[in-house]
């Protein structure tokens, strides 16, 4: 069985003050509520306020990133190739077969952009293609909320990680600085079959 709540001092006032000013609906007034037990307990100790005027910056303000970096990411990412070519890759050694710049497109226009782009290029036969995100805009405006930087540099890989580019693809990594480093991908497709 549930016990009643009893109302602190300051809801008991209140709701006094609200009954006198109240009418009842059938004419007679409703039996005052039973005082609450009182309990010897000290009062909650309150914590004093700092002092804080309006335009002030927040000291010790960090950017908390609730994912790791794509870079982080993608490092950790298992290696599905060839060791040795894929550090040939690594190293900028390996010559991209196409590739693709989605600079300046939106994520509508760029998502089928891409998809067409891979699926083509197993097709061709290709093994090694790059794809040009760009390392995006740092559009963070202080928020509470951290926004990423590059909207389409993190959507990329997570578009190739789902059906059907998925399918066709090995291996993704950041590119080598002779080929946009950060702002571009090299992405290692599998033989058609």
């Amino acid at each position: 069985m549930r016990r009643p709540r009893n109302l602190s001092a300051e809801e008991r006032a209140l709701w006094d003050r609200v009954a006198e000013r109240t009418t009842p609906m059938n004419g007679r007034r409703a039996d005052p509520l039973p005082e609450p037990p009182k309990k010897d307990m000290p009062a909650p100790r309150k914590e004093p306020i700092p002092t804080f005027r309006v335009g002030e910056a927040v000291n010790g303000r960090e950017r908390r990133d609730v994912l790791p970096g794509i870079a982080d990411r993608m490092a950790e990412a298992p290696v599905n190739m060839d060791r040795k070519s894929f550090g040939k890759l690594k190293r900028g050694k390996l010559k991209p077969e196409a590739r693709l710049d989605l600079h300046g497109m939106t994520l509508a226009e760029a998502h089928p952009a891409l998809i067409s782009f891979i699926m083509g290029s197993q097709q061709m036969g290709r093994r090694l293609v790059l794809v040009i995100t760009g390392k995006g805009k740092d559009r963070d405006d202080g928020g509470p909320i951290p926004t990423r930087l590059g909207v389409l540099r993190h959507q990329v890989p997570q578009w190739l990680a789902l059906p059907p580019l998925s399918k066709a693809v090995l291996q993704v990594t950041p590119a080598h600085l002779k080929h946009g480093g950060h702002g571009a991908y090299y992405i290692y497709l599998r033989r058609q079959r």
